[in-house]
């Protein structure tokens, strides 16, 4: 992860900690605070992984982004399973082949 820049932190202007570390304290106001800061305010991130059940705390701020960048990628965590329904790429591609 590492070697794609995850994890990152810099001393540079506008280019600190690419990551935010979640845990069962972590508010959803918190939650929406950082994707926003990584979609619209940082312009050196080009792909936001989240875990899926992270992404159903903050659903509709994801679900109604529709920049290009940064693509947004729902991953699976090794304590909750995942669920296909609830990935907005892929209900994204399911419309787009009219499923």
């Amino acid at each position: 992860m590492l070697l794609a820049g995850i994890g990152q932190i810099s001393n540079e202007p506008n280019k600190e900690k690419n990551f935010v570390v979640v845990n069962d304290s972590t508010t959803e106001e918190e939650l929406a605070n950082a994707f926003t800061l990584f979609t619209q305010t940082r312009d050196d991130i080009g792909i936001l992984l989240i875990n899926q059940h992270v992404a159903d705390k903050i659903r509709i701020l994801i679900d109604t982004f529709t920049n290009p960048f940064p693509a947004i990628l729902e991953i699976p965590s090794k304590d909750h399973p995942y669920d296909p329904e609830k990935d907005s790429v892929l209900r994204r591609v399911r419309r787009l082949f009219g499923e």
